[in-house]
């Protein structure tokens, strides 16, 4: 008989829920934002790497920091500095409000000049965003295995990638261009709001959630060596080395067609702020689809046979998506493409929390590279 999945899980679950909804919003939000701000492509690009940069410098270290400090405290300290962050960039919007153009015109226009304060504040704020969420994500994914039995995990993280589609794209980029309609400043104080509330109900799970004794993680302070331990054992690994290899390939290509995505949507398919909310539900139709049905999938053609179809189909949806205009196609294929996703996650997530030593699962999880930018457009997923 299957044990439930624990009351512990089902917190980890509504906050992830409830963050990603505030995430949801800001997909909408801050893209918006960006092309108010600046029509130059080069400026919204570099925001967008200087937000994936984190994750080129910091993920080894912060796989160290997830092995040595207790991960529940990680979460929670990185979710409120978030919503610090986020209060923040909601605070300037506020104050330059007047001086953005309406968002009715923005498609039409060419010659803006840059709002180079906010620019500023969004780039540092970008960067220090993926700072927190390089530490806060990889601490999530070696949290799930404490609260959750091995035998559950796929059905945890498939029940996870549901709630995070449904929050993140089916309900977040909707009411993100509602509020964005109303006044541009809102959704952030929105998404700062959801920071604190699911920091709030990480702090509410109790026990020790430290992967090793205090006394062994003062014994141990050499960062290089234990970079070099989780790095060792990954590489020592005969299927998770050529998995890691291949997802870092993919994320490469995944990462120059979302730097420039908001761009494609605004001027190759000629989006509306309500249109554009409408393309993030193809990834949540696909993600829900994905994290209730992708374990059966597994189980039924195999995980192996899965996989490849995911690396075999992921071009196509990407040379589809980029020689159409028409959004409808885009949306389509952003749907099925992102099942496909999740299909990946399900199998490969579960498969690393279940066999990577827990006191080495942060430091191998941050080796592994996560499949953050795949697909374009939908949902955020870690892979």
């Amino acid at each position: 008989m299957r044990k439930k999945l624990g009351s512990s899980y089902w917190k980890l679950w509504s906050a992830t829920a409830i963050s990603n909804l505030g995430d949801g919003i800001s997909t909408v939000a801050y893209p918006w934002l960006a092309s108010a701000i600046t029509r130059e492509p080069f400026l919204i690009a570099l925001a967008a790497v200087a937000s994936r940069l984190p994750w080129l410098i910091f993920t080894l270290p912060a796989g160290v920091i997830t092995d040595r400090i207790d991960r529940r405290k990680i979460i929670v300290a990185m979710d409120f500095f978030r919503g610090i962050l986020t209060l923040v960039v909601a605070a300037f919007v506020y104050k330059h409000r007047d001086s953005l153009p309406s968002l009715n015109e923005l498609t039409s226009m060419s010659d803006m000049k840059t709002n180079w304060t906010l620019y500023v504040v969004t780039l540092i704020s970008a960067l220090l965003f993926g700072f927190a969420e390089v530490l806060r994500d990889n601490a999530a994914q070696t949290f799930l295995p404490s609260v959750v039995e091995t035998e559950n995990l796929e059905k945890a993280n498939g029940r996870m990638w549901s709630a995070e589609a449904l929050t993140n794209s089916f309900i977040g980029p909707p009411l993100g261009s509602l509020l964005v309609g109303i006044a541009i400043f809102l959704p952030f104080f929105i998404d700062a709001a959801s920071f604190f509330l699911a920091a709030a109900l990480i702090a509410l799970i109790s026990g020790s959630f430290r992967s090793k004794p205090v006394s062994d993680v003062k014994e141990k302070t050499n960062f290089r060596s234990e970079l070099k331990e989780g790095f060792s054992w990954l590489w020592g690994h005969t299927l998770l080395r050529p998995m890691a290899i291949i997802l870092g390939v993919m994320n490469g290509i995944g990462s120059f067609v979302g730097a420039v995505y908001i761009l494609f949507a605004q001027e190759i398919l000629n989006t509306s702020v309500f249109v554009f909310a409408i393309l993030g539900t193809a990834g949540a139709i696909g993600g829900i689809l994905g994290g209730s049905f992708g374990p059966r999938v597994s189980k039924k053609i195999g995980s192996g046979t899965s996989l490849a179809l995911v690396l075999v189909t992921s071009p196509i949806f990407l040379l589809i998506i980029g020689t159409t205009n028409s959004w409808q196609v885009v949306w389509i294929v952003t749907a099925i493409e992102t099942f496909f996703a999740v299909l990946w996650n399900v199998i490969t997530v579960s498969l690393r929390q279940s066999i990577i030593p827990t006191q080495l699962l942060g430091r191998v999880n941050s080796v592994y590279p996560s499949f953050d930018h795949f697909p374009p457009g939908g949902c955020s997923f870690i892979g």
